[in-house]
């Protein structure tokens, strides 16, 4: 495939940048999140399929079901990263939804691709993150009630092609997508037709160097042109998280939300 080798060397240069992204964010002291409750799951019998639950604020569930956000971290995806996804659930997610977050497999020493896709694959990959992350939903099904039309994916600069992959897989169990930071490779994913009623909240900088902006411009367009629920959020400083991140965060997930209200309340 000719686009590979350039989405390669993007997705390269975002896991460098990444990796110390998500160093950082997982190096702070855990006591500012010691409230927060999560255990550490695994899919059937296979130890490659595993990640942190992290229950609803609210016992009770609602009529439907909780919602689920599952979490694509950056950096290598490994559990190091948890302590920054306590504090999303803590400050930016809604009380009456779970919080999933898979952790990623190193399939061979020298992989790059830290959430390597059913069309962007790593050598010795026994599963899709695709794969995984609808294993992980139908898990966390068994433990909360969930709400089928309220589950929604995260990932940011290496973890956003994924996210994208699920937005558009057919029936994909995602029903909205928040992809921050990203590449955009349309080579690389499914049928952009999958995408059709779908809700997906992209969130860039114009000022980003590491991913282009004009990347996120095209994805939007893309899927508008497909018939998805999209929109593009812009912040300033370039990239990473910057700014006010839960507020970000609040504001994306909301915007989610109301995909939800629209589409019950159409005839």
């Amino acid at each position: 495939m000719k686009d590979r080798p350039t989405s390669w060397i993007w997705l390269a240069v975002a896991s460098i940048c990444t990796v110390q992204l998500g160093q950082s964010l997982s190096s702070h002291a855990q006591d500012d999140v010691a409230d927060v409750p999560s255990q550490r799951r695994q899919v059937g019998d296979d130890a490659n399929k595993s990640y942190f639950l992290i229950p609803p604020a609210d016992e009770k569930a609602p009529a439907d079901g909780f919602g689920l956000l599952v979490i694509l971290p950056v950096g290598d995806g490994s559990a190091e990263v948890h302590p920054f996804i306590k504090r999303i659930r803590k400050h930016a997610v809604p009380a009456d939804f779970a919080v999933a977050q898979p952790i990623s497999v190193k399939w061979a020493e020298d992989q790059v691709v830290v959430w390597p896709t059913e069309k962007l694959s790593v050598e010795q990959q026994e599963f899709s993150t695709e794969t995984l992350v609808e294993e992980v939903i139908k898990d966390a099904a068994t433990v909360h009630k969930i709400d089928p039309a309220r589950v929604y994916c995260l990932g940011w600069s290496s973890s956003g092609p994924a996210v994208y992959a699920l937005a558009r897989k057919e029936k994909s169990p995602v029903k909205g997508s928040y992809i921050a930071m990203s590449v955009y490779k349309p080579k690389l994913l499914p049928p952009l037709k999958n995408a059709k009623g779908r809700s997906i909240y992209i969130e860039h900088s114009p000022d980003d160097r590491v991913c282009p902006y004009w990347m996120a411009r095209k994805g939007h367009a893309d899927l508008k042109d497909a018939g998805a629920r999209v929109t593009l959020a812009t912040y300033e400083g370039g990239h990473g998280w910057r700014g006010d991140i839960y507020g970000r965060i609040k504001t994306a997930l909301a915007w989610l939300e109301e995909g939800v209200s629209d589409e019950g309340n159409s005839p």
